[in-house]
């Protein structure tokens, strides 16, 4: 690339970054931090299928119901990752990724990937002591799912799980329900 393109182009792309870092900074826990995970995670008690019972929106999940999660241990050492949804034409939407423990203290921080080498934080930052339940986010506060063992728990399981979530700080108006058959 010509030198006198190279230096605009460079300050173009900070001020890019700069601006979407702005962005991503605002979340809904407001100007708190984003709560650090409550208690360690057994991993192999965290494997298994989990079934989506609300989530923050987002586009890669779109028009989602049904959505469940399915983690397994992969011979390197790091975790599969397949997660399932039902589009309302009843097609089914398959996600492949992987994951890795970032904190082995705890295992409750993991990195995933669903594509290349580009990976975003998964941290369980709450779970029942017998992993039926599970509140996972990530430090900007953007993302936040409540997962269940069982599709459907009922609606009083439901509530104390929100109120769970509102005690993390989290804005629980920001809630989608997810509709499991």
């Amino acid at each position: 690339m010509n030198r006198k393109l190279l230096i605009p182009a460079l300050a173009l792309g900070v001020l890019a970054l700069s601006g979407c870092a702005t962005v991503f900074s605002k979340h809904p826990v407001g100007n708190r931090a984003v709560p650090e995970p409550a208690k360690p995670v057994e991993i192999s008690r965290y494997l298994g299928r989990w079934y989506e019972l609300a989530r923050y929106e987002q586009g890669f999940q779109k028009d989602c119901e049904g959505v469940s999660a399915d983690y397994a241990r992969r011979e390197d050492g790091m975790i599969s990752v397949l997660n399932r949804c039902r589009k309302p034409d009843g097609t089914i939407k398959d996600a492949k990724g992987r994951a890795k423990i970032v904190d082995p203290a705890t295992n409750a921080k993991l990195k995933v990937s669903f594509f290349g080498p580009f990976y975003g934080d998964y941290w369980v930052l709450d779970h029942a002591d017998d992993y039926s339940w599970s509140i996972v986010g990530e430090p900007s506060g953007r993302y936040l799912w409540i997962l269940s063992r069982d599709a459907t728990p009922g609606q009083a399981r439901l509530n104390e799980l929100i109120g769970r979530v509102r005690a993390l700080g989290y804005d629980t108006s920001m809630l989608r329900i997810t509709q499991q058959p």
